[in-house]
């Protein structure tokens, strides 16, 4: 998988305790009926060529070697991982005993890493994920990298809007923590949960940043953070300890890094990112990810757009054609047609309940 910007050495002191862990669970049920629990959106070419977790890997070696590399993700998925994933060794995977959320599985990853390197500095990366360029993406998490370890903190990645997004997280900036960042870095004021369309412009005229949920921090800090914040997490590191991963998932809730960690710690810093970054998190998303048409069309695939303007397009599966439309959602794959507007595109987990398995279920 050829990366647009190769790793190289460093004898950086930090830089040289750089790991890598990338996210590769879950399902993308917004993106229905591409991505189902047999071909999950992280293995597909949605915003490029090539699959979201290929875009994902390539990142990751512009940081690290590949031994400095792991994925994260459930028995079920590792092998379609593998075969998409070519030339990886098998250390790279680490395959979660069972589904319990980003808080129990990265403090998981922060143990797995701690044993090999007591002065691991560790990057948490999402499959899924749009980002470039590449180059500014590693300038960004090396400087973030040093803030973690310079400062002793969680660092999450802001991005700057460009919209008012309801589909977002968004984090209010508080005081300036370090010098020396391109971009600057600061304690993060507080986190705030989707909003809806009002307060999200809100939070856009306030300079609010996205949530990207990417995370930097020394494996050390974010367990011992882990230990202060999230008992229900902590009280049953020791199992971790022991080298048994199955009782420490049967032990812990299901619950997000955001949620036990990052809300409740007073250790959090943010720098806001030089590069775009998209979640990729539904049909409509590609409408910022793809190229479009000189009527202002997303087009993937065999589509074709007649007098309509704002649509996105995706056909694997024969040609799909619209006539006199804007702003719709049109999908043809694996036998099944879907329409929608790109307003209502994320809501399709609502639409996969009210659908008769036969229809949901495709093959």
């Amino acid at each position: 998988m050829p990366g647009s910007t190769a790793f190289s050495d460093t004898s950086d002191p930090v830089l040289s305790h750089l790991w890598v862990t990338i996210l590769a669970g879950g399902v993308g049920s917004r993106f229905w009926p591409l991505s189902t629990p047999e071909r999950p959106k992280q293995l597909l070419p949605l915003a490029g060529p090539q699959s979201l977790v290929s875009d994902a890997v390539d990142r990751a070696l512009a940081l690290v070697p590949e031994d400095r590399l792991r994925i994260l993700a459930g028995s079920e998925l590792v092998t379609r991982l593998r075969d998409a994933l070519p030339g990886l060794p098998a250390s790279t995977y680490a395959v979660e005993p069972s589904a319990r959320g980003t808080a129990p599985v990265l403090a998981w990853a922060a143990s797995l890493l701690a044993g090999l390197d007591p002065d691991a500095v560790m990057v948490s990366l999402h499959s899924d994920h749009h980002i470039e360029p590449v180059g500014a993406f590693v300038d960004v998490v090396h400087a973030a990298a040093e803030l973690a370890a310079r400062e002793d903190v969680l660092v999450t990645v802001g991005a700057r809007p460009d919209r008012p997004e309801t589909g977002y997280g968004y984090i209010q900036v508080g005081e300036s923590i370090a010098t020396g960042f391109e971009a600057g870095a600061f304690r993060v004021g507080s986190f705030h949960e989707k909003p809806d369309s009002a307060t999200a412009a809100e939070y856009l005229a306030a300079g609010h940043l996205w949530n990207t949920g990417i995370f930097v921090w020394t494996a050390a800090r974010f367990l011992e953070e882990i230990r202060r914040h999230a008992p229900e997490i902590g009280d049953h590191l020791q199992l971790l300890e022991d080298a048994d991963p199955t009782a420490f998932f049967d032990a812990v809730p299901r619950i997000s890094v955001d949620v036990a960690v990052m809300e409740r710690s007073e250790r959090v810093a943010v720098v806001p990112a030089t590069f775009d970054w998209d979640d990729v998190g539904a049909w409509h998303s590609l409408f910022r990810t793809r190229p479009h048409d000189d009527a202002d069309n997303a087009v993937v695939g065999d589509g074709h757009v007649v007098e309509g303007h704002g649509n996105v397009v995706f056909a694997d599966d024969g040609p799909l054609v619209l006539f006199g439309v804007d702003d719709l959602v049109a999908v043809r794959t694996h036998g099944v047609t879907l329409v929608t507007t790109r307003e209502r595109a994320p809501d399709l987990k609502s639409l996969l309940s009210r659908l008769p398995a036969s229809v949901r279920d495709t093959p």
